[in-house]
C-alpha cells in the first residue's frame, strides 16, 4: 500500500514513541547517506510541546517530564502528580525506568571495546562465551547481535501482566535468561533477517563482563555515567526500589486484580517497585530526564565512542524484518532511525517497563534533541502510548 508522505512520517516517528516498534523505516541508511545537517530544524514551539503533556493525570498516563534542546533553543516542562492517592504536583528531576534506553548504554560500551581493540564485531558469541548458544546453532556474529540480526530467539511468556504481577519479585541471573531462550530453536539465519529482542543486549552485557573482568553494572558506570555527568543514574542491581525522589507508576488492571483500586473509569495497581533482572542489560537503568539529555549529546558528540566506531548506531542493515516478506529493517546498533516531516532525519530509542515510559532523540548534528518520560498507565501495550507519539511530533514541529 503506498503511504503518504505524513502518514509515513508519523509511522516513523511511532519508532520513538511506540513501545513495541512495528511501523516500516522509511529508508535504509548508510552512514552519511543521509545529511541531519542539511536540513535546518524549526525554532521550538513552546506551544505544541505544552498541549503534549496537558491534562495530566490523564487515562493514559499520570506525570510526565520533556526536554528539548540543541542549537535550535531549548524548553523543558513538568506536568502531572507523583502519586494518584495524594496527588502531590510532579516536579523536575523525578527518577525513572528507562526500560529499553538501557540498550543504547549497552551497546556503547561494546563499541568503546571494539575501538580499543578488545573485541570485534566479526567474531562470534562463540568465541567469546563458549557453551551460551547450543552445539547446533550456527555461528552468531557479534555485529549481529548489536543491530538484532542475530536469529536469537526470546524465551518463552506466559501468563501475561498478571503472571509479571505475581512474580514482580522474582530474580534471575543474564545466563538462566538467555539458558531459557534457547531451548527455542534459532529463528533464522544470522544476518538474514531483523528481530528486536531483548536476549540480543543481555549476550552484549555477558561479553561485556567476560571481556573486561568486571561487572556490567561496573563497566557502564565507568564508562558512560561517570564521563557523560550522569550523576543520578544508577543500576539497582537486586533492589526492587526506585531510590530518590520520583514517581508512582501504574498499570491498568481489570477490576477485581489483586491490590487494585479506581482510577477515573478504571482500575489500576502500583508497579513502582519490580525486579529488574529479567531486563538487565536490556532494561535496567534508572535515571532522569536530565541525565539522559546529557548522554544523548555526549553520545552523538563523538565523547564516549569515537566516530569510525559509532558509525553503527546510524547505519540500517539491509534486511527485512522477521515475519515479514517486504518490510524493510529500521533498528541499527542501538537506536531507530526516524525520516520526519521535511526531511528531517533523527535517531531515537524508547524504553518501556510496567508505569513508565521513555524516549531519546536527536539529529545526528545534536541541532535538536529531545528526552521524554512518562509515567504511563499501560506502557507495554503496543501502539498505546498515544502521547509519547505527541510529545516526539511536538519536538520537531513548525
Amino acid at each position: 500500500m503506498k503511504r503518504t508522505r505524513l502518514a509515513a512520517a508519523v509511522l516513523a516517528l511511532s519508532a520513538l514513541s511506540a513501545l513495541t516498534v512495528s511501523a516500516p523505516a522509511l529508508a535504509h541508511a548508510e552512514v552519511g547517506a543521509h545529511s541531519a545537517a542539511a536540513v535546518q530544524v524549526p525554532p521550538i514551539n513552546e506551544t505544541a510541546l505544552r498541549k503534549s503533556i496537558a491534562g495530566l493525570p490523564a487515562a493514559d498516563a499520570t506525570a510526565a517530564e520533556v526536554r528539548v534542546s540543541g542549537s535550535a533553543g531549548s524548553w523543558h516542562g513538568v506536568s502531572g502528580v507523583t502519586d494518584l492517592r495524594g496527588k502531590h504536583p510532579a516536579r523536575e528531576g523525578a527518577r525513572f525506568r528507562a526500560g529499553s534506553v538501557t540498550k543504547v548504554l549497552t551497546t556503547a560500551v561494546v563499541l568503546q571495546l571494539v575501538a580499543e581493540g578488545k573485541v570485534s564485531l566479526d567474531r562470534t558469541v562463540q568465541d567469546y562465551l563458549p557453551g551460551l548458544l547450543p552445539a547446533d546453532y550456527p555461528p552468531v556474529k557479534l555485529a549481529q547481535v548489536l543491530n538484532h540480526t542475530s536469529g536469537l530467539p526470546a524465551p518463552k511468556s506466559e501468563g501475561g501482566f498478571e503472571r509479571v504481577y505475581a512474580d514482580r519479585f522474582k530474580m534471575i541471573t543474564p545466563r538462566e535468561y538467555v539458558r531459557q531462550a534457547v531451548l527455542n530453536p534459532i529463528e533464522f539465519t544470522p544476518g538474514t533477517k531483523q528481530h528486536y529482542l531483548n536476549i540480543n543486549t543481555f549476550v552484549e552485557g555477558l561479553v561485556i563482563e567476560k571481556v573486561t573482568g568486571r561487572s556490567y553494572e561496573q563497566e557502564v558506570g565507568a564508562r558512560i555515567l561517570r564521563p557523560a555527568g550522569m550523576n543520578q543514574s544508577y543500576f539497582p542491581g537486586r533492589s526492587v526500589k526506585i531510590h530518590g525522589r520520583h514517581n508512582q507508576g501504574y498499570q491498568v488492571v481489570p477490576k477485581g486484580f489483586p491490590d487494585s483500586f479506581p482510577y477515573g473509569d478504571a482500575y489500576v495497581v502500583d508497579v513502582t517497585e519490580m525486579e529488574v533482572t529479567s531486563t538487565w542489560a536490556s532494561g535496567d537503568l534508572i535515571t532522569t530526564a536530565a541525565d539522559l539529555e546529557k548522554f544523548t549529546k555526549a553520545l552523538f558528540g563523538g565523547r564516549l565512542v569515537p566516530a569510525e566506531q559509532l558509525k553503527p548506531m546510524f547505519t540500517v542493515p539491509k534486511v527485512t524484518m522477521y515475519g515479514t516478506d517486504d518490510e524493510p529493517a529500521h533498528y541499527t546498533s542501538g537506536l531507530t532511525e526516524l525520516v520526519l516531516p521535511g526531511g528531517i532525519v533523527a535517531y531515537g530509542k524508547t524504553g518501556a517497563r510496567y508505569g513508565s515510559s521513555t524516549g531519546i532523540g536527536a539529529t545526528q548534528d545534536l541541532s535538536r534533541v529531545v528526552v521524554y518520560s512518562l509515567n504511563s498507565t499501560d506502557a507495554k501495550a503496543q501502539g498505546q502510548n498515544e502521547r509519547g507519539l505527541g510529545i516526539a511530533l511536538a519536538a520537531f514541529a513548525e
